[in-house]
């Protein structure tokens, strides 16, 4: 099997790389470069079945990236609750803590636009600063590892981190946010696997956005993991023209449990300057929870969040399953759209 490095070192960066077959329009892609760089492993780049198709819209750089002036730098306000650079303080007992700068696939749509690929958004020095503030603020139970894709470190260098974030005392809970199970999943290696058990209580979020991403390696990747003991959730985002239907999205939750990663949270897409051709509606999702709900199982059912601007953290929203109240009574409808009464229980 190619090592991950290997793959990693045959990445697309420029339009002229790309494959003739997808018709890519290269002045295009170059003139998107320059502003958003673009960065794309083979075996992603394999995925593609066809110009345009979900992974295609993922991956390949769009002209509207830059013609487009909607949505904002930062929609999330990370840089106005930074205490320290790389390291975001919005809610009293969590941080979130940038520890690389760059991915195995630059996705088009992604919240960080702004800073991944650059070299300066991660250094020794903002890792060192990141730490230092972890262990000085005794509120922080729970770190969630970001970047770019913290997975993407050097063996040594995640366990240089792990062992000194662990070494906290009031840190509770390590969470690392990744997206290699997905867009490379060589890179999760038994010795990999060996180096983060170590750190239990540990999770991974990953991110899987259409069923087509599911590969034997993709699955491969997430039983190691599993085996390991370590719990898997997923956070998929709502992309129009590439998982904004309800049988996709069906699909693709069936499968994640398939392969023993728990559905998390389906976030609306962030408000991201550059990213307003995957803005879906929230009717749309709601629409689309709504037809997962009662036929598939809960466990496959996830969250819907708005991750709201200006740092006003997550939010749930749902489908309205209450139609009123008559005296005594909730007037509830079900999945299938019948009303059903239940009673309003008083103590």
């Amino acid at each position: 099997m190619e090592k991950w490095e290997q793959i990693l070192s045959n990445a697309i960066t420029k339009a002229r790389e790309l494959p003739v077959l997808l018709n890519t329009d290269e002045a295009a892609v170059d003139k998107v470069t320059t502003s958003y760089p673009m960065f794309i492993n083979p075996y992603y780049l394999g995925l593609i079945q066809k110009k345009e198709d979900a992974v295609y819209r993922q991956a390949i750089p769009d002209i509207r990236e830059v013609t487009d002036g909607k949505g904002f730098e930062d929609p999330l306000n990370e840089e106005g609750l930074s205490p320290v650079p790389g390291l975001t303080h919005k809610y009293p007992d969590r941080v979130l803590f940038l520890v690389s700068n760059r991915c195995a696939m630059y996705c088009r749509f992604c919240n960080r636009k702004r800073k991944v690929g650059r070299s300066i958004m991660v250094t020794d020095e903002t890792i060192k600063g990141g730490i230092d503030y972890i262990r000085s603020n005794r509120k922080i139970r729970d770190v969630l590892l970001s970047g770019g894709d913290p997975l993407l470190l050097s063996d040594q260098k995640i366990h240089h981190i792990l062992s000194k974030v662990r070494s906290i005392p009031h840190v509770e809970i390590i969470r690392i946010g990744t997206r290699v199970p997905c867009t490379l999943p060589q890179r999760v290696t038994t010795q990999l696997v060996l180096i983060l058990k170590q750190f239990h209580p540990l999770f991974i979020n990953t991110h899987f956005n259409h069923p087509s991403e599911i590969t034997l390696e993709a699955s491969h990747a997430c039983s190691l993991l599993a085996d390991a003991g370590i719990p898997i959730g997923c956070q998929t985002v709502l992309l129009k023209g590439v998982n904004d239907d309800p049988k996709i999205m069906k699909e693709l939750m069936q499968k994640l449990v398939r392969i023993r990663v728990r559905p998390y949270y389906l976030f609306q897409a962030d408000l991201v300057k550059g990213t307003s051709h995957f803005w879906t509606s929230l009717k749309k999702g709601l629409d689309i929870m709504s037809r997962l709900q009662g036929h598939i199982s809960g466990l496959c059912i996830p969250r819907f969040m708005i991750d709201l601007p200006n740092g006003g953290g997550k939010i749930p929203i749902s489908p309205n399953y209450i139609r009123g109240i008559k005296k005594d009574e909730m007037m509830t409808i079900n999945y299938l759209g019948e009303t059903y009464p239940y009673p309003l229980l008083t103590t």
